[in-house]
């Protein structure tokens, strides 16, 4: 009986089944009109196809381009100006069109493509098509003029004395920024084609002789297993490139910024571009290059070993001084000294709810006002900012609904969060659940998430790289630029690739064993 139901059910699904193989892309006709007649179709109740018919040797002949996407005036100086008034009669439509593309057009990038779908594609990239009645190809002219935003100084990663240049959203001047920092024939970039109607370039870019190959070929099938729609920003592609997309704390790092990039490529990581976003996926990443910053290496050893310190500091301020507050003064009381439980005191004796709820609103508060400026235009959203938090904490202490010291807990950690700014997100979470903890469980439960949290963190692996190398597995050589910050003399001839860190079970490079 369940095998006559079995049969049943898969003889209805057979019907249904949609076959997978898709169909062959129409070869490009020898006939001129059956090629323009195709991709007016294709192009129907749109407005921006430009299709310019004309006579050059004799033959017809058409060019082909997208509205916005070519530069018409280097088209029309570079390329027609020159077929339609210096191109001699030749009877024979071969030797016309290899006069063509030689004599003519030598100078010019061309490439030649002999299927619709290559058409399509490059004319949504920019290029320009040729098309020769009586030839059954037609050839591609890199003439893109799309307009483009200007380089400009990085928005979220300031820098005092480092480059002021950040990445756009064009991923060809993205390359070459890259490029005119790493002058080496060992940079390569590999170019794919992401999301099946936006078809978006992904550009993973690399030092040949510092990458190891095993990550570069986990990447690379990562990248490939990518079956989406549409990839517009470079957060579509993260939860396919992260192990455990579900922890508070990414495995991969973000910057907008090419020397960060370069300095991170020749330590063996993969830098992966996005076209049309100007951040760049940084595989694999480590927590302690969160507390890492450009200046670091342009200051003082010193300088930065102490700066390096307070991020430390501002970290952990960051997470635990609410829960610990709402700890304390929940049922802690006696860790307090007697002038300060007084005031203490004093100041929440007046308010309505308990410390936890204060907190928790407070927090809420916050995060309003700045999810507020951060989507309002700059002049306002810097107002709404500065003026609300000044006019509703004061206005709340004054009417009693929140506490003084409430205030300031809450103000010095949303000031000691903004120091680590990669960092923001996973803080803010822990930030609200060492709170419900501490006015729940106490400083035990605050302790008891502390070691849950820290053993994620040491337990996580980006790319078979353990997350929290070199502090654990511990390596005291490495320390060099984790703890503190040597000299360049002292640390420019360090072998730092990512994939020689204490724990790493990647192969190492060829080149560099």
């Amino acid at each position: 009986m369940f095998q006559w139901i079995r049969s049943k059910i898969r003889a209805f699904l057979s019907q249904g089944q949609i076959s997978q193989d898709q169909p062959e892309p129409p070869v490009i006709d020898q006939s001129l009109l059956e090629n323009l007649v195709y991709l007016r179709g294709q192009f129907k109740n749109t407005l921006e196809l430009v299709v310019r018919e004309m006579e050059i040797g004799g033959h017809k002949a058409a060019f082909v381009m997208l509205e916005g996407q070519v530069n018409k005036q280097v088209l029309a100086q570079a390329v027609v100006n020159p077929l339609t008034e210096e191109t001699p009669e030749i009877d024979d439509v071969d030797k016309l069109e290899q006069f063509i593309t030689e004599s003519m057009m030598g100078t010019v990038d061309q490439l030649q493509v002999s299927n619709m779908k290559d058409v399509m594609k490059l004319l949504m990239s920019g290029f320009a098509l040729f098309f020769l009645d009586g030839i059954d190809h037609a050839t591609a002219f890199g003439l893109q003029g799309f307009a483009t935003r200007s380089i400009s100084e990085p928005g979220s990663e300031m820098s005092l004395r480092g480059s002021q240049e950040s990445f756009v959203e064009a991923l060809r001047i993205n390359v070459s920024m890259i490029r005119r920092r790493i002058k080496s024939p060992t940079l390569k970039f590999e170019v794919m084609n992401l999301g099946t109607h936006t078809q978006t370039e992904v550009c993973m870019c690399y030092v040949q002789d510092k990458v190891s190959p095993q990550l570069l070929q986990e990447v690379r099938s990562k990248l490939q297993k990518v079956k989406l729609d549409s990839v517009l920003a470079d957060g579509y592609l993260t939860p396919f490139l992260e192990d455990k997309p579900l922890s508070l704390f990414s495995e991969i790092g973000y910057t907008e910024r090419p020397d960060t990039l370069c300095g991170k490529i020749l330590e063996g990581r993969i830098g992966v571009l996005v076209d049309g976003t100007p951040f760049v996926i940084l595989i694999p990443y480590l927590f302690v290059e969160h507390f890492q910053s450009m200046d670091d290496y342009a200051q003082r050893p010193y300088y930065t070993t102490v700066m390096r310190w307070l991020k430390y500091a501002a970290f952990f301020l960051a997470i635990l001084l609410p829960g610990i507050y709402v700890a304390v003064g929940s049922f802690h009381q006696e860790l307090l000294p007697p002038n300060l439980l007084f005031e203490l005191a004093k100041a929440e004796a007046s308010t309505p709810l308990p410390l936890m709820w204060e907190a928790l609103m407070v927090h809420m508060v916050f995060e309003i006002i700045r999810e507020a400026g951060l989507r309002l235009p700059k002049a306002v959203g810097q107002t709404i900012g500065i003026v609300g938090a000044i006019i509703i904490g004061d206005a709340a202490v004054s009417a009693g609904l929140i506490g003084a010291p409430m205030v300031i807990v809450v103000s010095l950690t949303a000031i000691t969060s903004f120091v680590i700014p990669s960092l923001y997100e996973p803080i803010s979470i822990l930030r609200l659940i060492f709170v419900i903890v501490g006015g729940t469980l106490g400083l035990y439960g605050v302790l008891l998430v502390t070691a849950m949290v820290l053993c994620n963190i040491c337990a996580k692996n980006t790319f078979q790289v353990p997350y929290t190398a070199p502090i654990s597995p511990f390596r005291l050589r490495d320390m060099k630029d984790v703890v503190i910050r040597i000299g360049w003399k002292h640390m420019g001839g360090q072998n730092a690739l990512v994939q020689n860190m204490p724990g790493a079970k990647v192969e190492p490079s060829k080149h560099n064993p």
